[in-house]
């Protein structure tokens, strides 16, 4: 099992499709760092060798990933709510930052709400 950036490749998937196990690392990005090696794309994560394993820790040394960039991520997110900004307070709340309606739809940032649907108020007595 081939282990890159502490993250466990799976065996049995082909070369580029077992790099996008890996935080940061797409598709494309993948099919870069392969090519930057010299090894077929689709090649199985099993078939590698330790030499070709050594080539794409090399060619993936030029990126962000992982733990540095989750960092990178929150520390920008932190940014965002120490100065204030309309993101960032969004972020602090817990809501959507990116324009999204809220009245509807936004059941995953705000948290299931229960609502009572199709109550009825008790009919006045005569």
């Amino acid at each position: 099992m081939a282990r890159i950036a502490g993250i466990d490749l799976p065996k049995n998937k082909r070369g580029f499709v077992g790099l996008t196990y890996i935080f940061g690392v797409g598709p494309t990005r993948a099919k870069e760092i392969l090519k930057k090696a010299e090894i077929d794309e689709f090649k199985k994560v099993s078939d590698w060798s330790d030499d070709e394993i050594s080539k794409i820790r090399l060619a993936l040394d030029q990126y962000k990933v992982e733990g540095q960039l989750r960092s990178e991520i929150q520390m920008n997110i932190k940014r965002l709510m120490d100065i204030g900004c309309y993101r960032g307070v969004r972020h602090r709340r817990g809501l959507p930052a990116h324009g999204q309606r809220t009245r509807t739809n936004s059941r995953t940032r705000k948290g299931r709400r229960r609502t009572v649907a199709g109550k009825k108020k008790a009919a006045a007595k005569k």
